[in-house]
């Protein structure tokens, strides 16, 4: 059974509809990431559930009660918030004790609590530091430990890694998921970032104009796109229009000089996507787009190339195995399997009223 669901919850300011109908059931324990634009709806969904913002129509059900007229104060969740929000004059242990003193826990029993969240994100040798003598990182969790110390029936992240530089939100991704499955708390992030989602989640929300895209897991959401939205937002995507053609008897998918064999499936109505990384440099064949190469770019593991064919750019990233890539301005060919190429839904025309 289903421990938070999500009923047609909606949200208008006067015209504007931030979020539309929107519905979601959240298992217990599950870690749910709400991804998408700025201005798709996802803090408005999260605020709605931490009841911050009061919902226009549907419901909010927490553990079998409609939780959508309860105070934030009185929901029991926890919340990280993009700027930590600690409080400047207190310690880390101050900083963390503080929803317990709230609840009026008991002190014998604060102080152990504390100390435990305080291990619990490996901050324990900082309890009597202050956070402005604390890097991003550890007033990260500082916050964290505050928000899990009041031991959460839902814990909600908005966009806790975002002020942090990239090296250190990658080492922090690794330890937020390491946390929550150690606890096993039901959380709900929200984030912009399509690779913190898909390093985090057991399952992805994509929003984009105030609705729900697609809900997937993160290799099925990135491979099986919904949408095209979906397929450009989560990930790098080249789009195609192949149009089917009969090549010496077999039925195969053109996509401008290139025969793409179906191996027996039809071809794709309209468009389709193929990720960069699933196109590769070939000898001139039937099957493969002959193309210049515009621009390349070597990224360390891989090389990020641009290359110009008669059906416009196309993105491809090929693996740093050692071998150089094609020079900028030599010719090339790019061919990819038929497996390769996902059919995708054309985007929604302007935004819900």
């Amino acid at each position: 059974m289903s421990y938070l669901v999500l009923n047609g919850l909606s949200k208008r300011y006067g015209d504007t509809v931030a979020v539309q109908d929107l519905s979601l059931s959240v298992n217990r324990g599950e870690f749910i990431s709400l991804l998408g634009p700025s201005g798709c709806g996802k803090t408005t969904t999260l605020q709605m559930i931490a009841g911050f913002v009061e919902p226009t129509g549907g419901s909010i059900v927490l553990d079998g009660r409609d939780v959508s007229k309860v105070p934030a104060n009185k929901r029991g969740l926890g919340m990280v918030f993009q700027n930590y929000a600690l409080f400047p004059h207190m310690t880390a242990a101050e900083n963390v004790s503080f929803g317990l003193e709230m609840q009026r826990v008991k002190k014998d029993e604060r102080e152990a609590r504390v100390a435990d969240a305080l291990k619990l994100v490996g901050l324990s040798h900082l309890a009597d530091r202050h956070p402005a003598r604390m890097s991003g990182g550890q007033q990260q969790r500082v916050a964290l430990a505050r928000a899990l110390v009041i031991r959460p029936s839902v814990l909600l992240l908005d966009e806790p890694l975002s002020n942090l530089d990239a090296k250190l939100r990658e080492e922090m991704q690794l330890e937020l998921r390491s946390i929550q499955r150690t606890v096993g708390t039901t959380t709900i992030l929200v984030t912009h970032d399509q690779s913190e989602a898909l390093a985090l989640s057991d399952r992805i929300v994509v929003m984009n104009q105030g609705r729900v895209e697609q809900v997937a897991e993160p290799f099925q959401a990135y491979e099986g796109p919904a949408s095209q939205f979906v397929g450009g937002f989560l990930g790098k995507a080249n789009v195609f229009t192949p149009q089917a053609e009969d090549y010496g008897g077999e039925t195969r998918a053109r996509i401008g000089e290139a025969h793409v064999s179906m191996e027996g499936s039809p071809v794709p109505q309209g468009a389709v996507i193929v990720r960069p990384e699933k196109i590769l440099f070939s000898e001139p064949a039937a099957c493969a787009l002959p193309g210049r190469m515009k621009t390349r770019v070597f990224q360390g593991n891989h090389w990020l190339c641009q290359v110009e064919t008669s059906v416009g750019e196309v993105m491809v990233i090929r693996q740093n195995d050692g071998v150089p890539v094609p020079g900028e301005g030599e010719t090339v060919h790019l061919r990819w399997r038929a497996q390769d190429m996902c059919a995708v839904s054309q985007p929604p025309q302007g935004r819900p009223s």
